[in-house]
Order: C-alpha cells, then sequence, then structure tokens
C-alpha cells in the first residue's frame, strides 16, 4: 500500500508581510520570479527561534497555475546528507557502529583498496571514492532516468582504483553518501527512510519531510522542477525518476527545515543534549592533520566576519540553501525549482538586508597573482597543426565503466559518441597527446608511437582507464 503525504499544517506563526519593514527590499530580491508564469522559490527567515519572515515566489506547477508556498514540498539534494550524518551519529549514540570502522565490517562485497577505508572518511569526503553521478554521466546514463540501486552499488564497486589514498585530500562524492545510507539501513535494520523518520523527522514534528525511495509514490503539495528554454521564452519540465537516497532523496518545506534548524540550538533527539550537535560540525581531519573543510554534510565558514554553517543542494530543477549565522541565532532557507536558481546568492543577499547592523569590518584582502595565469604557452609549446587526429580514432573501452567511446573524425574535427547521447567535439590542448570536452580531460597513451588507451579525469572521476579496441 502506497503512503500518501498529507500537508498537516504547522503550528508555526510569523509576521504578516506588512508589519516587516524590509518585506520590500526581501521581495525586491525575487521579483522576476513572483508571477504564476514563472516557477520561482520560497523564502524563509529565522531569527531568535522563530520563522520571523516565511512566503512563496512564483509557481509550484505551471501546468496547474499553483503558487508555491512556505508549505510547498521540494527535494532538496544534497542538503539531504546531513540528515544521512545525523543518522550515523544517532547509531554511534546507540553503540551500533564507530565511525573508525572499515566500511567492509558493513558492506563485506565492497572491494579492499591500499590503504582502508572508513565512515569517517565517507562523512568527509577524504575517501577518494569516484562519485557515482559522474560515473553514471560517463557511461551514458541520465540520472533524471530511474537508476536502480544495485546497478549503482556495482558501478562502485566496478572501480578498480580511488582518486587518492584515503585521508589525502577533499574531493565530494555522491558514492560516499550513497552508500552511508546503505550502512545505516545495514545497522538499523530498516529503511533509511523508517529509521530517520521514527528518529529524526517524527521527534520534530516535519510532518512532510521524508527520504524518497520509492518513485511511485505520491507527495502531496510537491513542487515541480523547470529548466529555462535553451531558445525563446519560457521553460521546459524536468522531470526526474530519480529516487536512490543518502548523496539525496529527502523532500522537505520551509516550515519543516525551520524546525530542523531549531534543532542545532536545543538537540531533543537521540539521547538529547548537544554532544551530538557539536559533533556535526567538527570538520574531518587529512593524513597530515589539516582540516579537510567540511564536517557532518555541513560547511562552516565566515561571512563578513559572521560565523557560518551551510549546505546547498541541486538536482534536476531543484535548488536548495541553508545557511545559518548560529551566533546571530539567525538563518536563511531557500527551495527553488528552477535550474538557474542561485538560492546561496539569494541567501546572501536576504543576509546583507537584515544583518547588515551586525557584520564585521572585514580584513583588506591580499592581492595575490593568479600563478595560472603567469604561466605561458612556451612552458609546454607544441605545433598543433602537426597532429594527425586521425591518430585517435577508433573504439574505446573502459572495463570500470563497462562502457564503449567512439572516437571519429568529422569536418577534420575529432568526436566523441557516448551510447545514444549527442556527439561531444574533442579540442587539442597544448599538452602531448591531450584533449577536453565539456571539461573533461582525455589523455591519451601509446606503444610504439601507436595510441592504445586513454585517461579520463572528469572532475570527481580521475584515472578512468580506456583501452583500444
Amino acid at each position: 500500500m502506497k503512503k500518501i503525504f498529507l500537508p498537516l499544517l504547522c503550528s508555526i506563526s510569523f509576521l504578516s508581510f506588512s508589519q516587516f519593514k524590509e518585506s520590500i527590499q526581501l521581495d525586491s530580491i525575487f521579483a522576476t520570479w513572483d508571477q504564476l508564469e514563472t516557477p520561482g522559490a520560497a523564502l524563509g527567515i529565522v531569527k531568535d527561534g522563530e520563522l520571523i519572515y516565511a512566503k512563496g515566489y512564483g509557481s509550484a506547477d505551471l501546468e496547474h497555475d499553483l503558487h508555491i508556498t512556505p508549505s510547498s514540498v521540494f527535494y532538496i539534494g544534497s542538503v539531504s546528507k546531513q540528515f544521512v550524518t545525523f543518522c550515523i551519529l544517532l547509531l554511534e549514540e546507540q553503540g551500533k557502529l564507530d565511525l573508525d570502522d572499515k566500511i567492509q565490517k558493513y558492506l563485506p562485497d565492497f572491494p579492499e583498496y591500499e590503504a582502508p577505508l572508513t565512515i569517517r572518511h565517507f562523512i568527509h569526503h577524504t575517501s577518494g571514492v569516484r562519485d557515482y553521478l559522474t560515473l553514471m554521466g560517463l557511461k551514458g546514463r541520465s540520472y533524471l532516468d530511474n537508476l536502480d540501486v544495485n546497478e549503482v552499488y556495482e558501478l562502485i564497486k566496478r572501480q578498480k582504483e580511488l582518486n587518492f589514498t584515503p585521508g589525502e585530500k577533499y574531493l565530494y562524492s555522491n558514492s560516499c553518501y550513497f552508500m552511508l545510507a546503505m550502512i545505516v539501513e545495514k545497522v538499523s535494520h530498516e529503511s533509511i527512510r523508517k529509521f530517520a523518520h521514527e528518529h529524526i523527522f517524527a521527534p520534530l514534528g516535519m510532518q512532510n519531510t521524508l527520504f524518497y525511495d520509492d518513485n511511485t509514490d505520491l507527495i502531496k503539495n510537491r513542487v515541480f522542477s523547470y529548466q529555462k528554454k535553451k531558445e525563446g521564452v519560457g521553460f521546459d519540465n524536468l522531470i526526474m525518476r530519480f529516487d536512490l537516497v543518502g548523496s539525496g532523496g529527502v523532500y522537505s518545506s520551509i516550515e519543516d527545515l525551520f524546525l530542523w534548524d531549531q534543532n542545532f540550538y536545543h538537540n531533543i533527539l537521540g539521547k538529547g543534549g548537544q554532544d551530538i550537535i557539536k559533533k556535526m560540525h567538527q570538520e574531518g581531519v587529512l593524513n597530515n592533520g589539516e582540516s579537510a573543510g567540511y564536517a557532518f554534510a555541513l560547511n562552516n565558514g565566515t561571512y563578513k566576519g559572521l560565523r557560518t554553517v551551510s549546505h546547498a543542494g541541486a538536482l534536476a530543477g531543484y535548488r536548495a540553501q541553508l545557511l545559518r549565522f548560529p551566533d546571530e541565532k539567525f538563518s536563511v532557507i531557500i527551495l527553488a525549482n528552477r535550474d538557474d536558481a542561485n538560492p546561496t546568492g539569494k541567501s546572501y543577499q536576504v543576509a546583507d538586508i537584515l544583518l547588515k547592523g551586525r557584520f564585521k569590518e572585514e580584513p583588506p584582502k591580499n592581492e595575490v597573482l593568479d600563478k595560472k595565469e603567469a604561466k605561458t604557452t612556451k612552458e609546454k609549446e607544441m605545433d598543433l597543426a602537426s597532429v594527425d587526429v586521425m591518430d585517435y580514432v577508433g573504439n574505446f573501452y573502459s572495463e570500470e565503466l563497462d562502457a564503449t567511446y567512439k572516437l571519429y573524425v568529422e569536418n577534420d574535427l575529432l568526436k566523441l559518441k557516448i551510447v545514444n547521447n549527442e556527439p561531444q567535439d574533442l579540442e587539442k590542448v597544448n599538452e602531448p597527446d591531450s584533449f577536453i570536452s565539456n571539461g573533461n580531460r582525455y589523455r591519451f597513451e601509446r606503444t610504439d608511437g601507436k595510441v592504445i588507451g586513454f585517461k579520463l579525469d572528469a572532475g570527481r572521476v580521475t584515472n578512468l582507464k580506456f583501452e583500444k579496441q
């Protein structure tokens, strides 16, 4: 039987818009979205334990002319990750796991690498495990489609090497949080959807928040996502069947995220008290003793001299930002349903209006020359005209992706074809046997002068090997 989530009213009070003297300034930030013909965003502003301003701008559903409201339910992308880490810390509090446990203790079929991988590595993105969303894209799969849990896990396990030695550096990996959710389920013996509901969402009264692990389920008051048309005026649907949890997966509202935000000041979850909250803010430590710069799915920072804690999220046309100024007991929550939204930037615009009297003087910034710009092409100068693109033509297979890339020449340009995707142009760069396309770098290798394969660097995936067939 399918569970249907109803939009229950929260007992949250906030000032009427006419009472809020800065309302005109705040609304001007979202003015171009405040019409039923465009998607938009919901805004929540928290001060001293109260949701002092909450408003929707634009359309939640362009086909049915439904307004966005503070009760509207959005996909919140990677903001979901802090709920995963809280689940992990609750299980640690219960004595059911240790953050320094090896991953294989809970996922015994996960491959062993040269150095051990721990839960702590996964939490702080210091594992070196390749990002599954990047891998799926490289495989020619769209995240908008339904991605099976087993298919994704098998793809992660197929990787013969890591991006780097665990603990050596920080590199964001959705694979780690996908598997952290699996560990929550292994240890708790129930789905993370159920565990989070029982131990986080229900106790806090977050009645419209859930880990969405079944894309056939209904979500009442759901906001749909859109992208701006590439040509012309208007928007296209960005319909996704994505229902993987851990890396993302949570749907929530302004009113519910207010309740979550307040628990950071007075924790009532688990055994209660602030110990678990303090741990949420602890940053990972690299092998060299330096900070990894990432806590338990929280980013500690400063803005104009004030301490901040934040995280953003994005998938399809959904965009989210939860920004907290803990010393001011002030937070900004923005949830959007358009791919061109910038809730992070807008959250700081809101802060600029309401905290302008609290900002401290910023220290002068040192003028630092960009060393990259100082480099000249003479460092690796070569005659691109002498490159014979026919050297790179052929089919190249990656065992780790289980995918074949076809390289061919058309109109004297080297092209790349991945499954049914549109062909890409490969652009030669001033480095022997190297090309770039869509930000990815292809480094070809030769034996006896003949191209035998290449290695691919694609942001959150590095050194991915392809062999010429």
